[in-house]
C-alpha cells in the first residue's frame, strides 16, 4: 500500500508533492510544523433563503442548530496534534454536518484552538497551516507579540478528518506506513507497474473499511470551507477574517467562491491556482524544486568540502551516485529502520522547502558519503509526520484522502507515463534512470469515492479586496501561481524574492507590516509590492 508515494507522476519514489514547513528554533537547530500542497474543488452554496442571526451573519436554510450552537473552551491537553500548544492556548469543538446535504444525519466534530487578542480585539482570524491533511491547532499561536495578535483571537482548527477532529481519517497502521516507506517504488517494468496499482487498489481498499466510504466522501475541501463558516458564525464574528498557507489558499479561494460576501480580510500565502490542470501543477512544481537544488548546489559548492564536489555542472550526478545505491542496499543509522532510497528522497525534498535548512542538508549528505543516513532519516520523518516514538499524525492517509476527492485522478496509463518522463526531465536531481514510458495509475483511479472538483476558472463576484503572497523561489507553490490567483480574485499580489515556501509571519518587516496592516486597518498593501 501506498501512504505517500506511487503518485502516476512520481518519478521513483518521490512522494506527494504537495507539502511546506515551517520554520522554528529547537536544540538541534531544526523544529518543522510538516504541512501540504494541492486538491481542486469547487461549488457554490445552493441553500435557499438565508436568515439573520446577531453577530454571526446569515444562517443558510436548515442549519441554525450547527450556527448557534455555543462553544465551550478548555484545556487543549487532550488534543491531538502534529505541534506544541502554548499554554495561553484554548481548545474547543464545534459541531458540523457530516454531509452538507442530509443536515439531520450524522456530524463531525473540528476541533479548533485560540490565542486571544492581547489588546482590544477586532474578532476572531482563522489560520490554516496548509496540507491538506496537516493539523492547524498550532497555528493559535502564530501570531503572539505581532499587531495581530494583539487585535485579533487567533483561532486555528484541524479539518474534517485531521488530527483532533473526528471522525478521523487513518488508514494504516504506525507499523504499516513504516513498511510503505520502506519499500521502493522505481520498477517500471509492467511487472513492477502492475505491483504498484496493485499496492494502491489495497490501500483504497483498506482505507475504506478502515475509514468508511461515508466519511470519505466528505471529507473534501467543499465540505472544509462550509466547516469554516460555521466556525465563523459560532465565534460571534459576521465576516471572516483568514490567513491561509499553502493549500490553506485553496481553502480561502473556494470560500471566496462560495461565501463571498462574508470575508472581512483574507491572506493567501504560498498559492494554488484551481484554473491549473492538477497534472501540469506537478510538472511546475518539479521544475521549482528543480530551481531550489540549484540553489542549495550553487551555495554548496561555493563552501570547502561539499558533499557534492565543487563543480555545479557536476552535482546532479554526484548526488545521484549518494542515493542511487540505497535502493538496493539502505544506509545505516542508528535507528534500526535504515536509510532507504524513498526516505533519503523525502528527506533532502524536505530540505529544500527553506534555505534555513540548506545546512542540515549539506551535513546530512556529507553524513551518506560516509555510509550513514541519520539526518536524512530525521529530515524525512518530520515530511511523514513520525515522531521520536515511532508514531505518526494522520497527515499522509488524510492527504491523500482529501486530494482524491478535490482531484480528478490520472487514470489514463499513457497520460501517467508521459507525465512521469516529463517531470524526470524538468527534475533530473529526481530522477533515477529508470523511466520506461510507463508509470502506475494514480491511487486515486482506485479510489472508492468519485471526485467533487476540478480545474475551474476563479469566479468570487462580490468578494472584498484579498491579499496575494508569492514567492519568486518557492519549491512547493511556484511564484507564477500566485500571480494567476491574485489576478483571478482581482486581489492585490505581494512578491517576496526569496528560497523558502510561504513566508507570512516569518520575520520579514515589509511583508508583515503590510499584512498587519491590511488586517488591522483594511488598508491593502500598495500594488506592485514586492519585498
Amino acid at each position: 500500500m501506498s501512504a505517500l508515494g506511487h503518485s502516476a507522476f512520481s518519478p521513483g519514489t518521490i512522494d506527494s508533492m504537495w507539502k511546506r514547513a515551517r520554520m522554528a528554533s529547537a536544540s538541534a537547530s531544526l523544529a518543522l510544523a510538516a504541512v501540504i500542497v494541492a486538491g481542486c474543488g469547487g461549488g457554490t452554496v445552493t441553500d435557499g433563503q438565508a436568515t439573520p442571526t446577531g453577530d454571526g451573519g446569515p444562517i443558510p436554510e436548515g442549519l441554525d442548530r450547527f450556527y448557534t450552537q455555543s462553544l465551550t473552551w478548555g484545556s487543549c491537553e487532550d488534543y491531538e496534534t502534529d505541534g506544541p500548544l502554548s499554554g495561553d492556548m484554548e481548545c474547543a469543538h464545534v459541531q458540523v454536518p457530516l454531509n452538507y446535504s442530509e443536515p439531520d444525519g450524522a456530524t463531525a466534530q473540528i476541533a479548533i484552538s485560540r490565542v486571544q487578542a492581547a489588546k482590544q480585539s477586532l474578532g476572531s482570524l482563522l489560520v490554516n497551516p496548509g496540507g491538506p491533511g496537516a493539523s492547524g491547532l498550532a497555528m493559535a499561536s502564530i501570531a503572539e507579540n505581532t499587531g495581530i495578535g494583539d487585535r485579533f483571537d487567533v483561532v486555528g482548527f484541524d479539518p474534517r478528518g485531521v488530527g483532533a477532529s473526528t471522525p478521523q481519517i487513518r488508514c494504516l497502521t504506525d507499523k504499516e506506513i513504516d513498511e510503505d516507506r520502506a519499500r521502493n517504488d522505481v520498477d517500471r517494468t509492467p511487472e513492477g507497474i502492475a505491483n504498484a496499482e496493485a499496492d494502491n487498489q489495497h490501500f483504497a481498499d483498506t482505507c475504506a473499511e478502515r475509514v468508511g466510504v461515508d466519511v470519505l466522501a466528505h471529507v473534501g475541501t467543499y465540505e472544509v470551507v462550509r466547516d469554516m463558516d460555521v466556525i465563523r458564525a459560532v465565534l460571534g464574528d459576521e465576516k471572516l477574517n483568514f490567513l491561509g498557507y499553502s493549500y490553506g489558499s485553496r481553502l480561502g479561494t473556494i470560500y471566496a467562491e462560495t461565501f463571498p460576501t462574508n470575508i472581512r480580510a483574507m491572506v493567501l500565502d504560498g498559492a494554488l491556482d484551481p484554473q491549473q490542470d492538477p497534472v501540469e501543477e506537478v510538472i511546475a512544481q518539479a521544475e521549482a524544486f528543480q530551481l531550489a537544488f540549484d540553489a542549495f548546489v550553487a551555495d554548496c559548492t561555493s563552501l570547502p568540502d561539499c558533499p557534492l564536489g565543487s563543480d555545479p555542472a557536476q552535482a546532479v550526478d554526484r548526488f545521484r551516485d549518494l542515493v542511487d545505491p540505497l535502493i538496493d542496499t539502505p544506509a545505516e543509522t542508528t535507528d534500526p529502520r535504515g536509510l532507504g532510497y524513498r526516505d533519503a528522497i523525502t528527506g533532502v525534498q524536505q530540505a529544500l522547502y527553506s534555505q534555513q535548512l540548506w545546512g542540515v542538508l549539506r551535513g546530512g549528505l556529507t553524513s551518506l558519503t560516509n555510509g550513514t543516513g541519520d539526518s536524512l532519516l530525521m529530515l524525512a520523518d518530520i515530511y511523514e509526520g513520525r515522531n521520536e516514538e515511532g508514531k505518526y499524525t494522520n497527515i499522509g492517509d488524510a492527504f491523500i484522502a482529501i486530494r482524491c476527492v478535490d482531484d480528478p485522478p490520472v487514470d489514463d496509463p499513457a497520460i501517467a507515463g508521459e507525465a512521469e518522463m516529463r517531470y524526470r526531465e524538468v527534475a533530473p536531481f529526481l530522477d533515477d534512470g529508470r523511466g520506461t514510458g510507463q508509470a502506475p495509475r494514480d491511487v486515486c483511479a482506485f479510489w472508492p469515492v468519485p471526485p467533487t472538483g476540478e480545474p475551474h476558472e476563479v469566479s468570487a463576484p462580490g468578494v472584498p479586496p484579498i491579499v496575494v503572497v508569492s514567492t519568486t523561489e518557492d519549491p512547493a507553490t511556484p511564484y507564477q501561481a500566485g500571480v494567476d490567483l491574485a489576478a483571478g480574485l482581482g486581489g492585490t499580489l505581494v512578491t517576496y524574492r526569496g528560497n523558502q515556501h510561504t513566508v507570512v509571519l516569518d520575520g520579514n518587516s515589509c511583508v508583515d507590516d503590510a499584512i498587519t496592516a491590511y488586517f488591522v486597518d483594511l488598508t491593502a498593501p500598495e500594488p506592485g509590492l514586492t519585498c
